[in-house]
């Protein structure tokens, strides 16, 4: 790394998550408008309903923080910006966050983050159309199938869920392809893959309408999350898809991930003290957003596995629960 790039990190690192939120404008009230740069993820997507729901609850909170939402490709992108202190804040995925966090790939090393709280947890679809062949992911060797847009959380899961299957290497690799959730329902549609990953709220409302035009068979996946979590940690659970979500007749069991609403740990502590209040107020409505399907459960919000809670998350939460 040459001087000039230490010299940029230095100076981002020790204060450029400050500074960012003492940027002064003229609000609605006397007082001064601090800003934060929230990193969330592609438009139309449940993250970016997330961070612009946000912003409109502070700003209608009297709080003098607003959040700005930044548009990225979701959880490995947010975690480099989050890292590299072009953004304040960040939504991940819990697997992508710890790894940032720890330096695991596709970090190359830790990076400076903290979490706020546990926000909601993602239930991961693998679908393929019911008129199909593939009812397990085994069928799926050598097929093409969506695996997430590059820079997502959905490809570092689907990638994992992938390898565990034994569809990573040799004659049995599934061709996988990098391709956001509209475009892995264009290319399901129009049959150019045989299957599509994605990890959101239950019901999703990009494949509650593609459902209604293309009949759809959700594969089971609940029998991967014990080798998930035996060699990725604990952050990968068994859940289950509804019966009745997507037209499904009975449950399908699957693997559930939380996500994360993270910090640089040089966000000043009462700004996270200001968000993290707005944010409980305000849970039902910031959720509806992303779909009606998912709850922020104030109980688990700390639960936040190796990534370490913010100082002024920490302070929070003492002054609620004791």
């Amino acid at each position: 790394m040459s001087s000039a790039e230490t010299g940029r990190r230095h100076l981002i690192g020790a204060g450029l998550g400050v500074l960012a939120a003492a940027l002064a404008g003229c609000g609605g009230g006397s007082g001064p408008v601090f800003r934060l740069r929230l990193a969330t993820g592609p438009a139309g997507g449940p993250y970016n309903a997330f961070g612009q729901a946000l912003a409109r609850a502070l700003a209608d909170s009297g709080s003098p923080l607003r959040i700005v939402p930044v548009t990225t490709a979701a959880s490995v992108d947010n975690l480099r910006r989050l890292d590299e202190g072009s953004v304040d804040l960040a939504l991940s995925m819990a697997d992508v966050a710890e790894d940032a966090a720890a330096g695991r790939e596709p970090f190359a090393r830790p990076a400076p983050v903290t979490a706020l709280a546990r926000v909601y947890v993602n239930y991961t679809h693998l679908l393929v159309p019911a008129a199909g062949p593939a009812r397990s992911v085994t069928d799926l060797a050598g097929r093409p199938l969506a695996a997430g847009a590059a820079g997502s959380g959905v490809q570092v899961l689907a990638g994992r869920l992938l390898s565990t299957a034994g569809l990573t290497t040799g004659p049995s690799a599934a061709d996988e392809r990098q391709l956001g959730l509209a475009e892995s329902a264009a290319a399901l549609r129009a049959g150019t893959v045989d299957a599509v990953f994605w990890s959101g709220g239950v019901p999703t409302p990009a494949l509650t309408g593609l459902a209604r035009e293309l009949p759809l068979r959700f594969l089971p996946l609940d029998g991967y999350a014990g080798a998930l979590r035996d060699r990725y940690g604990p952050v990968y659970t068994a859940v289950t898809l509804p019966a009745g979500a997507y037209g499904l007749s009975a449950p399908v069991g699957t693997v559930g991930v939380a996500n994360y609403l993270l910090a640089r740990a040089d966000v000043p502590a009462d700004a996270a003290g200001d968000l993290l209040r707005v944010v409980f107020d305000r849970r039902h409505d910031l959720l509806r957003e992303v779909t009606a399907g998912v709850r922020l459960e104030p109980r688990f919000a700390i639960s936040t596995g190796r990534v370490p809670l913010h100082p002024g998350a920490v302070a929070h939460y003492r002054s609620v629960y004791g």
